[in-house]
């Protein structure tokens, strides 16, 4: 039994609220107290802001005593990861060359409505500068850690996102992935993650990392992620990329079965090095499948190494997103980002030009792998969580984050749904993570096969009273 409000998903919260056995102020408090207690060994918030959480919580309670929730999300806790724009507080991007300075007059689309549909805010999570590599540390905020140990990395970019999910300093959390920022630290923290199709959540302003990035929910159940995607995807006409409004409810996928589907499996993508006792968990998790009624083969996708094509859009991405910034800004960068966004200045533009017809390619072969089979089923990381703190595990040689995720960016070049579920712990006591990639807008597919993996492998948070 739970006895902690803190501890219990967004549904049931919602059922609880809808029961009157729990309050949205009573919640709200024993966040915040638990935030208090556990975010100075994890640093998983920039920014908290207790007195309008409660006062939005208050507002929620009266609500629901005259049973008229304003939404779908009505006084559950949530967070917003520090790189979109909210009404009231700054957004600083993890990094020393923004301010607090402001007026703060705008909400991201994703934050507007879940705004609309009554959700308590909580305050912003923490993220590399401008999200540009797979761990979470920066400038401004310093390192964040790993709720499993506090000694090894969370991933990211949205770390603080996933600190917070796993140490359960909140019930649904706002991440974006522009090349695995969801779905790694997911897989590191044992959370659920889902980087839906591109233009599914609009976006506002642009991400500076162009088409590869796409916003997403961060939870500790399949279920509260398909509420958290049905709140975030509603239409916002300031995204020109976005996909065209839908009224799809997206929890309905949750109780679909795999029954007869075709699933592609493949354990290193036909190139990446995989740790053995991750790859063992991965191909169990594959076989859970199978033992459902799906119909696995394992496959080589031939998507091929897609490092150097990756890097020449994230390099960009990092050199536009410092060409107008100052001597004295550049000299307060992480060395690393102020290194990339270097070596992205010198992409010329037939290199780039060339890379945009690679993708293109790369694309539809993917598409039309997806012609003969419902979902792809890999690893999400090669190797488990490693020290906080470093960009790359010591000793290994990797000059960059690029190098030990393989499997999560094929699929933002790609801009296809892809989720990370944990599929068990490795003998060091992580996490191991299971990708669940799906065809262009079958984001329900991917909701439907994690849930129905989630029924058979049910997901459990550290335990940090211990």
């Amino acid at each position: 039994m739970k006895n902690d409000p803190a501890l219990f998903s967004a549904t049931e919260l919602l059922g609880a609220y809808q029961k009157k056995t729990l309050s949205p102020v009573e919640v709200t408090k024993a966040t915040l107290a638990r935030i208090e207690k556990f975010n100075p060994k994890f640093n998983a918030f920039r920014l908290v802001d207790a007195e309008k959480a409660l006062a939005d919580a208050k507002a929620s309670e009266e609500r629901w005593i005259k049973g008229e929730p304003a939404g779908l999300v009505d006084g559950v806790p949530s967070t917003i990861k520090d790189l979109v724009d909210t009404i009231g507080w700054s957004t600083r991007r993890g990094t020393l060359t923004t301010s607090d300075n402001g007026t703060w007059e705008n909400d991201a689309p994703l934050v507007a409505r879940l705004r609309e549909n009554g959700a308590v805010l909580l305050g912003k999570t923490t993220t590399p500068e401008f999200g540009w590599k797979g761990v979470t540390d920066s400038p401004l905020t310093g390192i964040t850690r790993n709720p499993w140990n506090p000694e090894k990395t969370p991933g990211g970019s949205s770390g603080g996102a996933a600190a917070a999910a796993a140490a359960c300093l909140g019930a649904l959390h706002h991440g974006s992935d522009g090349g695995g920022s969801i779905r790694m630290p997911s897989g590191y923290t044992g959370i659920y993650g889902l980087k839906p199709t591109f233009g599914r959540v609009p976006t506002w302003p642009a991400s500076g990392f162009g088409t590869l990035s796409h916003q997403g929910p961060m939870t500790r159940t399949v279920s509260d992620a398909a509420l958290m995607l049905t709140v975030m995807a509603q239409t916002d006409s300031r995204d020109w990329y976005a996909l065209p409004a839908s009224e799809t409810n997206w929890s309905s996928y949750v109780t679909k079965s795999v029954k007869g589907w075709k699933i592609a499996f493949s354990h290193d993508l036909g190139h990446a090095k995989v740790d053995p006792e991750i790859a063992s968990l991965v191909k169990a998790a594959a076989n859970t499948f199978a033992s459902l009624g799906a119909h696995v083969e394992e496959v080589d996708p031939g998507l091929g190494d897609q490092h150097d094509l990756f890097k020449t859009f994230w390099y960009t991405g990092a050199a536009r997103l410092q060409k107008t910034m100052t001597p004295d800004e550049l000299d307060q960068l992480d060395p690393g980002f102020r290194d990339v966004g270097r070596e992205g200045s010198e992409i010329h533009l037939n290199q780039y030009l060339d890379a945009v017809s690679e993708r293109e390619l790369a694309g539809t072969k993917l598409n039309t792998f997806f012609d003969n089979y419902d979902l792809l089923l890999t690893p999400t990381l090669p190797i488990t969580a490693f020290d906080a703190g470093t960009e790359v595990p010591t000793g290994s040689g990797m000059d960059r984050w690029t190098r030990w995720t393989p499997f999560s960016y094929p699929f933002n070049l790609g801009r296809h749904p892809a989720a990370s579920i944990p599929c068990g712990l490795c003998s060091n006591g992580l996490p191991a993570g299971l990708q669940i990639v799906g065809p262009m807008n079958c984001d329900g597919q991917v909701l439907a096969a994690s849930a129905a993996y989630e029924a058979t492998n049910p997901i459990r948070m550290p335990s940090l009273e211990d």
